[in-house]
């Protein structure tokens, strides 16, 4: 008897979200040496200099009981989440279209090292300067300070992508979105993914940057008020915070993401084994 189809989606998916959160031990295994690291510290300077995860973590659920803390978080969630997909789209599709092209990729190159060559702080006051203190300042400062990530990423991974392949493939009458999607596609989400993950925490901690320094509220300015209260606890409360939104970003959209388009690397991986 045949399983329909709707069980037999059903049935994989549950398999793939199985297999997904069973190969999360190992970045918890680390997480947890990384708590432990902290504590060795706490015990070595004690609470003022940098509370225990005890302490921060209650302080973190002292978070959720602030007034206005919803505001806050979904100030900075937009404002991290808007800046990320504005970068990594415009950089991925103009790094992908410069890729073709050999004079675009040596005039654009230059300009890209230049912007990142830049520091973000300094986007952050050139953007206060033209925007004023808003939330556009934020969401500006993440867009120039992370596309040229995605677009080293898009145009890397166009350039680098074999050429004698796509070649073969059109001597055998595949079209050019054929070629693209079989050939160069695999090829350039090898450099996308790893761009677009460095891009999505990038984009945390700029935005938090422009919020301490622009005044413009979100976690960056729940932050300053409690570095001037000197609450340390509730200071590694927001950052702790902050590493949350930047994991969920990461293992919650991105990777998902992932594993879904690059099914194909799962055959050669023996069972068990995780890369």
């Amino acid at each position: 008897m045949q399983v329909p189809s709707l069980a037999r989606q059903s049935l994989a998916a549950l398999g793939w979200l199985g297999r997904y959160i069973w190969a999360g031990w190992a970045g918890a295994a680390g997480l947890f040496c990384f708590a432990a690291l902290w504590q060795f510290g706490h015990e070595l300077y004690g609470s003022f200099i940098l509370p225990s995860p005890q302490e921060t973590l209650d302080a973190l659920f002292g978070l959720f009981a602030l007034p206005g803390f919803s505001e806050i978080a979904g100030n900075s969630i937009y404002r991290a989440l808007s800046g990320f997909l504005l970068a990594a789209g415009l950089g991925t599709v103009l790094g992908t279209l410069a890729g073709y092209f050999f004079a675009a990729m040596r005039l654009l190159r230059p300009m890209v090292t230049l912007l990142m060559g830049v520091p973000p702080i300094a986007w952050i006051v050139l953007a206060i300067i033209w925007f004023g203190s808003s939330g556009g300042s934020a969401i500006l400062t993440v867009v120039i300070a992370s596309f040229p990530i995605a677009f080293a990423g898009g145009l890397e991974g166009v350039a680098t992508r074999d050429r004698a392949l796509e070649q073969m493939a059109r001597s055998y009458g595949a079209s050019s979105f054929t070629r693209f999607r079989t050939i160069t596609l695999p090829h350039l989400l090898s450099y996308l993914y790893p761009a677009w993950i460095t891009t999505a925490g990038n984009s945390w901690k700029v935005v938090v940057m422009a919020e301490l320094l622009s005044n413009t509220g979100g976690i960056g300015g729940a932050l300053a008020t409690s570095r001037s209260l000197f609450d340390i606890p509730q200071v590694m409360a927001w950052i702790l915070l902050v590493v949350i939104f930047a994991l969920a970003t990461e293992y919650l959209m991105l990777q998902p993401v992932r594993e879904a388009l690059e099914r194909w690397r799962a055959a050669g991986i023996p069972w068990g084994v995780k890369r």
